[in-house]
């Protein structure tokens, strides 16, 4: 009972533009083909009908022409409601992309937005500000330490200058003296007021500098 109502008859699907303009494109096809030939045949009346003498034969000929030429602008003219149906359906598939393009677009922007605020609600803004606090609080102190680390260290007011003044003078002398040695070359670098003058009569010097310790002692 069934199979006679046709309810259970498959549903055909619904026509879609792509396969509509597809159905419009083939009609305009066949109408191209069926052009060409009226074309042809238009070609070969006006060969004839220029070679014809006036007469009946040629005013039958031209009749026969004049319908072919009807039949062609007909034909334009379907042609012509075709495309501009074409068209107007790849407008309206235009714009169909754009509005799927732009529903891609909004879900992606509402994925986006979703995202960053589950991102951003992990984000405590006041534990940031407190590590900012911490980190320049650290800054502070590197800097205080740097400072006591080039601090110079300046003569302690207890000192007497003039003591400084002395162990200044006595440095000179100290200098003065080795000097004094080194000028007289004597061995052992001995002070002048230490050195022995030789003899005239004596051709030899002091033997050596321990002698004159010995001496001395």
């Amino acid at each position: 009972m069934n199979r006679l109502f046709g309810t259970n008859a498959p549903k055909a699907p619904k026509p879609t533009l792509d396969s509509a303009i597809s159905n419009l494109d083939t009609r305009i096809s066949s109408i191209d083909v069926k052009l060409a030939s009226i074309n042809a045949e238009l070609q070969g009346y006006q060969a004839k009908l220029s070679k014809m003498r006036e007469g009946p034969g040629k005013t039958a000929l031209k009749q026969k022409a004049l319908k072919i030429l009807q039949r062609r602008k007909q034909y334009e003219a379907q042609r012509d409601q075709l495309q501009s149906q074409v068209w107007n359906m790849e407008q309206a598939q235009t714009m169909q992309d754009n509005l799927k393009n732009t529903m891609v677009t909004v879900d992606a922007l509402k994925s986006t937005n979703k995202a960053l605020r589950k991102e951003y609600g992990k984000v405590d803004i006041d534990k940031i500000e407190r590590l900012q606090d911490e980190m320049a609080d650290l800054l502070d102190v590197g800097n205080e330490i740097q400072e006591s680390l080039a601090r110079s260290y300046d003569i302690p007011e207890d000192v007497d200058e003039a003591e400084l003044d002395a162990e200044l003078e006595a440095l000179g002398q100290e200098v003065e003296l080795e000097r004094e040695m080194a000028g007289a070359g004597m061995e052992g670098s001995l002070p002048s007021f230490m050195q022995d003058e030789v003899p005239e009569f004596i051709d030899e010097a002091p033997a050596q500098a321990g002698k004159v310790s010995e001496a001395a002692g």
